[in-house]
């Protein structure tokens, strides 16, 4: 079952991730799909405590829930700097020296959770801000790629949520028997 909502013209799930529109411009299409990711990441957290947001999936993996979120949290913060500034603020969960410790560092402790989610819900408003003040042909120049659009930048968003919700997906599966897109 959907409903309207309010303002926008998409629609909501009953587990209340608001679905892209059927019919709309390049950069509705976009947030919309990219917003609908995010609210999945958050949709398979829901409901969990610290232990079980921390859980690790099949050793030697240390991928877990929480390690998703903080693992996004960069990666949402690292795009969309580059897209406002051209320029990178260091990672705050990772870094050269520890590579996986987005990962490593997710331990079930409710502080450590907090600080994740803050951190995540942060980037994104950051991130929306961005993306309401950022022409889709905008570029910017990646230390590594080059020339990069912020049309590019939406699409790899979008792809990179679409993944790790996979990966979500089949954690929670592990931890309670959920399932679900």
């Amino acid at each position: 079952m959907v409903a309207p909502r309010a303002g926008d013209g998409s629609i909501v799930t009953e587990d209340e991730r608001p679905e892209p529109q059927r019919v709309a411009d390049e950069r509705a299409t976009l947030v919309g799909f990219l917003d609908f990711h995010r609210a999945t990441l958050e949709w398979k957290c829901a409901g969990l405590s610290p232990e079980q947001l921390a859980r690790r999936a099949v050793p030697p993996s240390t991928m877990s829930l929480l390690g998703l979120v903080r693992h996004l949290a960069d990666v949402e913060r690292g795009w969309f700097d580059r897209v406002e500034t051209g320029v990178r603020r260091p990672p705050v969960y990772y870094s050269a020296d520890d590579p996986d410790g987005d990962f490593d560092g997710a331990v079930g402790e409710p502080a450590v959770v907090e600080d994740a989610f803050a951190s995540w819900r942060g980037a994104v408003d950051e991130a929306r801000a961005i993306t309401a003040r950022t022409p889709l042909d905008a570029t910017f120049e990646h230390e590594r790629e080059g020339t990069t659009s912020f049309r590019w930048v939406l699409t790899h968003m979008i792809e990179e949520y679409a993944r790790h919700n996979g990966h979500a997906d089949l954690l929670r599966q592990v931890i309670d028997g959920s399932t679900g897109e």
